[in-house]
C-alpha cells in the first residue's frame, strides 16, 4: 500500500526524507560522497548469485576510484564466487557505514578487468596475504598472478547521509521527535541521479 500527500493531509508520507533531504550542487554531492567512501575504506558488495538468484554480500576493501571519484575499483580473485556472480549479472550495490551512523549506497554495473596493465596499476602487495603462494612460480600473489583481477563498479545512482549536527544535538533532536511526533532533522540526505552522475563523469573526462 502506498500513500500520497493527499492521503496524509498534504503532509509527506516520508517525513524523515522531507526533513533531511539536502539539495546540494552535483560537485558538492560527489566530492562529499567520494571523501566519505575513502574514509570508510571498507564497504559491503552485494551481487546476485547466478545459480540461486539470491543476493550475496561480502566485505571489500576499496582499492581506488575513477570517474572523478564516483566509480569504484576493487581487487578480486578471478576464481572467486563474486566473479562468477558478476559474469552472470553485472548489477551491483556497494554500501558503506561508519560508527556515527553515516552511510552511503552506490548502485551500478560492474565488470571484471584482467588486463595486466590495469592490474599492475592498482596492485597492492597485501594481496599476497589473501591469495597465497601456490609454489608453482606463477600463482604467487604477485602482480603477474593470473588469478588477480580488478572489479570496476560504474555508478548509476547513489544515496548517502552524513550528519549535520553534533552527537549531543542529534540526541536532543531525536528525543524531541519522540515527544512531539515530528521527524528529526539530523542528517544531510543526498541523492545522485543517473543523469547527475553522467554529467559529472563527462565533465571529468573533458578535464582529463
Amino acid at each position: 500500500m502506498s500513500f500520497s500527500n493527499a492521503d496524509t493531509g498534504s503532509k509527506p508520507a516520508d517525513p524523515y526524507k522531507a526533513k533531511n533531504i539536502d539539495d546540494a550542487s552535483i560537485k558538492e554531492k560527489v566530492e562529499d560522497l567520494s571523501e566519505f567512501i575513502t574514509a570508510c575504506k571498507f564497504g559491503m558488495m552485494t551481487t546476485r548469485d547466478g545459480s540461486s538468484g539470491q543476493l550475496v554480500s561480502r566485505c571489500m576493501a576499496l582499492a581506488a576510484k575513477e570517474g572523478g571519484g564516483i566509480d569504484l575499483i576493487f581487487h578480486t580473485n578471478t576464481e572467486s564466487g563474486k566473479t562468477n556472480d558478476i559474469e552472470s549479472d553485472p548489477h551491483i550495490n556497494i554500501a558503506f557505514l561508519n560508527s556515527s551512523g553515516e552511510w552511503a549506497s552506490i548502485s551500478g554495473t560492474s565488470s571484471i578487468i584482467t588486463d595486466r596493465s590495469v592490474v599492475e596499476k592498482y596492485y597492492s602487495s597485501s594481496l599476497k596475504a589473501w591469495l597465497g603462494d601456490l609454489g608453482d612460480g606463477k600463482h604467487d600473489g604477485g602482480p603477474q598472478d593470473p588469478r588477480i583481477g580488478v572489479i570496476k563498479v560504474e555508478a548509476k545512482t547513489a544515496t548517502y547521509a552524513v550528519v549535520r549536527k553534533s552527537a549531543v544535538s542529534r540526541v536532543a533532536e531525536i528525543a524531541q521527535g519522540v515527544v512531539t511526533g515530528k521527524a528529526a532533522s539530523v542528517n544531510k540526505l543526498r541523492e545522485l541521479s543517473e543523469q547527475e552522475i553522467e554529467t559529472w563523469r563527462s565533465s571529468n573526462k573533458m578535464v582529463q
